[in-house]
C-alpha cells in the first residue's frame, strides 16, 4: 500500500491506495515545517491520522507539503513522519512539485498555487525549470487567501469598508479590533486565520469595493509571479487551490488582460497525484 499526502497550511488530504487500486481518503489538519517541529508533526499524525488508518501500515509515503522546499524543512517533516511510521519508506517534497505534476502531467507549462498561500513555477521535462522566489506570508503570497484576507481585515480595521459593508462584516464575525490583533500577532498560523475571511469576499464579490480588492489581489500575483516567466504568454498557465477554484471568473478575466492562456483550474491535486504514482 502507498499513502499520498497533499498538505497545505490549513489541512492535509491523504489518500491510501492498495494493490487493487482502491482509494481511501483521509483528512487531518495542515502540516508545515515553518510552524511546527518534528515532535509536533508526529503528535498530529499520531492523534489524527493513525486512528483513521487502523492497523494499516503503508509501505511507502509520498508527502507533498507547503514549506518543504529545502533539505532542512524536508528533514523536519520526514523525522515527524518516521516517528509514526518507523518501517515505512518516506519521500517528502514541496507542494509546488505536487501542483506541477498534477497540473502539467508530462507537458511543459506554468503551474500556480492559489490557496491559503501562493506559489508558481515553470515545469519542463518532468522537473521545475525555474521558480519565481516565494517570499512567504509576510513578504509575498500575492493573490492567496491569506493575502486577500489580510487586505480585507486592513480595510475593516482602518474603517475603509463602505458603511453597510462594514456593518455586514461586523455582524458576520463579531470581532473586535483587539481580538483580531491578538490572533494575528500572538497565535500560530496567522495566514490560516486571515485566509478564512476569503469566504466573506466570495459571498460579497458583487460589491464594488470588494470586487476591486479581489481584482487587485489576484492581479498582484500575475505582476509579481506570472509575468516574470519568459514564455508566460506562450505556455499554458495552470492553477491549483481554493482561491483559484472559487474565484475562477476573476482569474480568467485578469489572465485575459495579460494575454495569458489559462489551462487547468483545479481545487486539489490528489487526482493527478494518484495518476502519477500509479
Amino acid at each position: 500500500m502507498i499513502l499520498i499526502a497533499d498538505s497545505g497550511a490549513t489541512k492535509t488530504d491523504w489518500c491510501l491506495l492498495d494493490k487493487k487500486g482502491t482509494e481511501t481518503s483521509i483528512k487531518t489538519q495542515g502540516i508545515s515545517p515553518h510552524y511546527q517541529t518534528s515532535e509536533e508533526i508526529a503528535a498530529t499524525v499520531k492523534a489524527e491520522l493513525l486512528p483513521q488508518l487502523g492497523e494499516v501500515i503503508p509501505a511507502e509515503i509520498f508527502f507533498y507539503g507547503t514549506g518543504c522546499s529545502s533539505d532542512k524543512s524536508k528533514a523536519i517533516v520526514t523525522k515527524g513522519l518516521r516517528e509514526a511510521f518507523p518501517e515505512t519508506e518516506i519521500a517528502v517534497d514541496h507542494d509546488l512539485i505536487a501542483a506541477a505534476r498534477a497540473l502539467c502531467g508530462r507537458e511543459e507549462g506554468i503551474a500556480c498555487i492559489l490557496g491559503t498561500g501562493s506559489n508558481s513555477c515553470h515545469f519542463k521535462d518532468g522537473k521545475i525549470a525555474y521558480n519565481v522566489p516565494n517570499l512567504g506570508f509576510i513578504l509575498g503570497d500575492e493573490g492567496s487567501g491569506g493575502y486577500l484576507g489580510k487586505r480585507l481585515i486592513q480595510a475593516f480595521l482602518n474603517l475603509e469598508l463602505p458603511g453597510q459593508l462594514h456593518e455586514k462584516f461586523k455582524g458576520a464575525y463579531n470581532l473586535s479590533h483587539e481580538e483580531i490583533i491578538h490572533t494575528v500577532y500572538t497565535k500560530p498560523f496567522p495566514n490560516r486565520y486571515l485566509a478564512t475571511f476569503a469566504k466573506f469576499l466570495g459571498e460579497n464579490r458583487e460589491d464594488p469595493f470588494l470586487a476591486k480588492l479581489i481584482h487587485t489581489g489576484i492581479n498582484d500575483f500575475f505582476l509579481k509571479n506570472i509575468t516574470r516567466y519568459q514564455d508566460h504568454q506562450k505556455l499554458p498557465v495552470h492553477f491549483l487551490g481554493s482561491i483559484a477554484y472559487h474565484f475562477n471568473a476573476e482569474l480568467k478575466a485578469i489572465a485575459a488582460s495579460h494575454n495569458v492562456s489559462i489551462g487547468r483550474i483545479i481545487k486539489t491535486p490528489m487526482e493527478g497525484l494518484i495518476a502519477y504514482h500509479t
